[in-house]
């Protein structure tokens, strides 16, 4: 039996969340809806979903500070989550996707790009062929366990940053535009900015802790994965004879 994917729709008007559970249902997708931060944690508690579509202004507590705590839970830490919101600046939007958010439709939508959109990040966490180790400079990643680690120190890395790593490690020292990480990284991108690229690059450096600085930002083109030195090089001086 086909496996049909669980969504849960955190969103306080029931006009918006009844539209989005019945397009959803329509297209091969199980829905829960919970109306506030509340009812929402407890949904969660009682199963882990597939998917959250999570609305940034909610009663109680806000879809902000829900998404920073299921990020920080071992439990949900690795279910993705779209941000529903009528906030469309750049710095909310930024805020979204620093919060841990996968991304981020802002209101009003159509159902068409909300259901391109969760198909997107979806597939961008479904299981993909295991490649091979790869190590540079102390810093180790291995698909068959989904483990990184620098100088033997294993690292913590979401899906996504993941993701990112091997493709930088599998081509270290080219340099790759926003444009062309979105489509070897996120894949189908329509919907997806590349503003989002900086906000995956900034969480990789900062779960890479000292081997962040690996990941180098080449101005006016992109980022590249580089082998340099950590440490300067001493170069002895010569002596006269």
């Amino acid at each position: 039996m086909r496996h049909m994917p669980a969504v849960l729709v955190v969103e306080d008007e029931p006009s918006i969340a009844e539209l989005i559970a019945v397009n959803l249902r329509h297209n091969g997708f199980r829905t829960t809806w919970a109306i506030d931060s509340a009812s929402a944690q407890r949904e969660i508690d009682a199963a882990v979903p597939d998917l959250i579509l999570l609305d940034w202004m909610l009663p109680g507590e806000s879809g902000l500070v829900l998404a920073k705590r299921w990020r920080a839970n071992p439990r949900t830490k690795e279910v993705p989550i779209i941000m529903l919101t009528a906030r469309g600046d750049e710095a909310d939007r930024v805020a979204g996707l620093d919060a841990g958010a996968d991304d981020y439709i802002s209101k009003p939508f159509s159902t068409r790009e909300l259901l391109a959109r969760v198909r997107a990040v979806l597939r961008r966490k479904a299981p993909e062929p295991v490649g091979e180790a790869i190590s540079i400079a102390g810093l180790s990643l291995d698909p068959s366990t989904y483990r990184v680690s620098f100088q033997e120190q294993l690292l913590k890395l979401g899906p996504t940053e993941f993701k990112l790593l091997q493709y930088l490690m599998g081509s270290a020292e080219r340099v790759h535009s926003r444009a062309s990480l979105l489509d070897k990284v996120w894949g189908d991108h329509v919907y997806i900015e590349e503003r989002t690229v900086d906000v995956h690059v900034k969480r990789l450096r900062e779960a890479l802790g000292a081997a962040g600085t690996m990941v180098e930002t080449v101005r006016g083109a992109g980022y590249r994965l580089t082998a340099r030195p950590l440490q300067p090089v001493v170069v002895a001086e010569k002596t006269s004879a």
